[in-house]
C-alpha cells in the first residue's frame, strides 16, 4: 500500500455524512483534504458545513482546504480545482461523491428534478474529472472515484431517473480508466453492499439503525483503493466488502453495523452479504 503523506484529495460532498467521514479518514492517514460542498452557513435540518469539517481535521493535525463549490456550476469546479493546486501545488485524489437523490418513477419525475440529479450526479463527475486529469497526467499518478454502483439493469423500475444519472457516473469511471491507465491514473465506482447511515437513509425511512452500516466502511474501502498503484487497480464498478476483502483480507464486517448484531439490508441484487461473494448468477432471477 502506498502512504499518503503528501497527497491531496478533492471529496465534493464533503460538508456531512459519507463525505465527512471518508474526508477525516484521508486526512487521519496524511492526505490534505480540498473539502467541496455548498454548505457554508449551519442548518437545523442539514448539519454540517465544509468549515465544520475543515476544523474537524485540522484537529486532527491535518491540513484542510474548504471551499464552496456548487457541482452543477463548471466555473466553480474549474475555479476550485485552480484553487486547490495554488495552494497544495498537485491534485492526487477525486472522489465525486456528491450526489442528488430522486427515487420516484418517471411520471412523478418532472423535468426539473430530472435535470437536477443528471447535472448533480454524471455531468458534475464529467466535469470535475476534466478538470483534475491534466493535473494527474501531469505527475502521472492519481485515482478517481465515482461513488456509483454497478450497473444493474433490473433495478430500473421506480427510480429511473436516479439510476440513469447513477449508471453514467459508472460508465464515466469505466470509460475514463481505459483512457488514462498508460498515466498512472485509477478510475473505479464504489458503491456500498448494505444501506449507509446518513441522512439520505434516515429521510427516505429506509429501514432503522438495525438495518445499516456506519459509513466507515465506505471510508475505509476509498483508503484501501487509493493507497494501491493506480495503473494496477483500475477500471472497475467496485463494492466495499469487495474490496475489504481483496486488499485487507477482511471476511466480517459486523464492526461497522450501527447495532451489534444487526442485519444490514442488502441494496445490491448480485452480491452474498452472508458470504461475501457475488450470487451464482443462475439463481438469480428478474424482478
Amino acid at each position: 500500500m502506498e502512504d499518503l503523506k503528501g497527497r491531496v484529495a478533492i471529496i465534493t460532498g464533503a460538508s456531512r455524512g459519507i463525505g465527512r467521514v471518508i474526508a477525516l479518514k484521508l486526512a487521519g492517514e496524511g492526505a490534505k483534504i480540498v473539502l467541496a460542498a455548498k454548505t457554508v452557513e449551519p442548518n437545523p435540518k442539514l448539519p454540517g458545513t465544509i468549515l465544520t469539517v475543515a476544523e474537524e481535521i485540522r484537529e486532527l493535525g491535518g491540513e484542510a482546504l474548504p471551499i464552496q463549490t456548487d457541482v452543477r456550476d463548471e466555473e466553480q469546479i474549474k475555479a476550485m480545482v485552480d484553487q486547490t493546486v495554488e495552494k497544495f501545488g498537485r491534485v492526487d485524489i477525486l472522489l465525486n461523491n456528491a450526489g442528488a437523490l430522486w427515487w420516484y418513477p418517471v411520471k412523478d419525475t418532472p423535468p426539473n428534478k430530472f435535470d437536477l440529479i443528471m447535472d448533480v450526479n454524471v455531468r458534475g463527475s464529467f466535469i470535475a474529472s476534466h478538470y483534475v486529469l491534466p493535473h494527474m497526467m501531469k505527475q502521472k499518478w492519481g485515482h478517481i472515484i465515482n461513488m456509483s454502483p454497478p450497473v444493474d439493469l433490473e433495478v430500473l423500475g421506480g427510480k429511473v431517473g436516479y439510476f440513469i444519472s447513477k449508471f453514467g457516473m459508472t460508465m464515466l469511471a469505466l470509460g475514463l480508466a481505459k483512457e488514462v491507465k498508460a498515466q498512472n491514473i485509477g478510475v473505479n465506482s464504489l458503491w456500498p453492499v448494505t444501506i449507509i447511515e446518513s441522512l439520505a437513509s434516515i429521510n427516505f425511512g429506509l429501514g432503522d439503525e438495525s438495518m445499516w452500516r456506519k459509513p466507515e466502511i465506505l471510508a475505509d474501502s476509498v483508503y484501501a483503493i487509493v493507497t494501491q498503484k493506480p495503473s494496477e487497480y483500475t477500471g472497475r464498478a467496485l463494492l466495499d466488502e469487495e474490496v475489504l476483502g481483496e486488499l485487507l483480507g477482511l471476511t466480517d464486517f459486523a464492526e461497522y453495523n450501527c447495532v451489534e448484531g444487526g442485519k444490514p439490508m442488502k441494496i445490491v441484487r448480485n452480491w452474498d452479504v452472508e458470504a461475501g461473494r457475488p450470487v451464482d448468477p443462475t439463481t438469480l432471477k428478474s424482478k
